[in-house]
């Protein structure tokens, strides 16, 4: 009988983890804020803007984008895999991918969006290259090949599990 009710009370505890992915609801809405505060700043000085300046600006807008991806596929894959199947009304449309990532498959596009994420912030330091010095920009790649071998790595090791 005390065996049932821990059993039961640590299977209810996946709960105290939704107020997270409520959370990261909140989170996806500051960043859409920021979002559209780096687009309306650039408005006004569009047409004085250099190219390398827009490029730049535009990778922001990328990288902001892709973070908000990261946060979605977080905060849906996580709450189905952790807590409740989410279960949604025929008329609404539902995303293809909601209840097939499981942790594996989440854990690889998280880490293929950190890759992409770490590109991005690489490729606007590459561009401004003249005003970083070679030490720092040394470790920008160093950073960011780690990025890319531990996502490489995550992916085989899921690759053997499956076997």
């Amino acid at each position: 009988m005390i065996e049932k009710t821990v059993e039961k009370l640590f299977y209810a505890s996946r709960w105290m983890s939704a107020p997270l992915y409520l959370g990261l609801s909140v989170a996806l809405l500051l960043l859409g804020i920021k979002f559209f505060e780096e687009l309306i700043h650039a408005f006004p000085m569009i047409l004085e803007m250099q190219e390398t300046d827009l490029v730049l600006l535009i990778l922001s807008l990328v990288d902001l984008a892709l973070v908000g991806g990261l946060i979605v596929m977080v905060m849906f894959s996580g709450y189905e895999n952790f807590v409740s199947k989410i279960d949604l009304d025929n008329k609404i449309d539902k995303l293809d991918w909601l209840g097939k990532l499981d942790s594996g498959s989440l854990k690889q596009k998280v880490a293929a969006s950190i890759v992409a994420i770490s590109s991005i912030h690489l490729l606007k330091k590459f561009m401004g290259a003249e005003n970083v010095d070679n030490d720092k920009m040394m470790w920008y790649v160093i950073v960011h090949l780690t990025f890319v071998v531990s996502a490489l790595g995550m992916a085989y090791v899921d690759k053997l599990n499956k076997r």
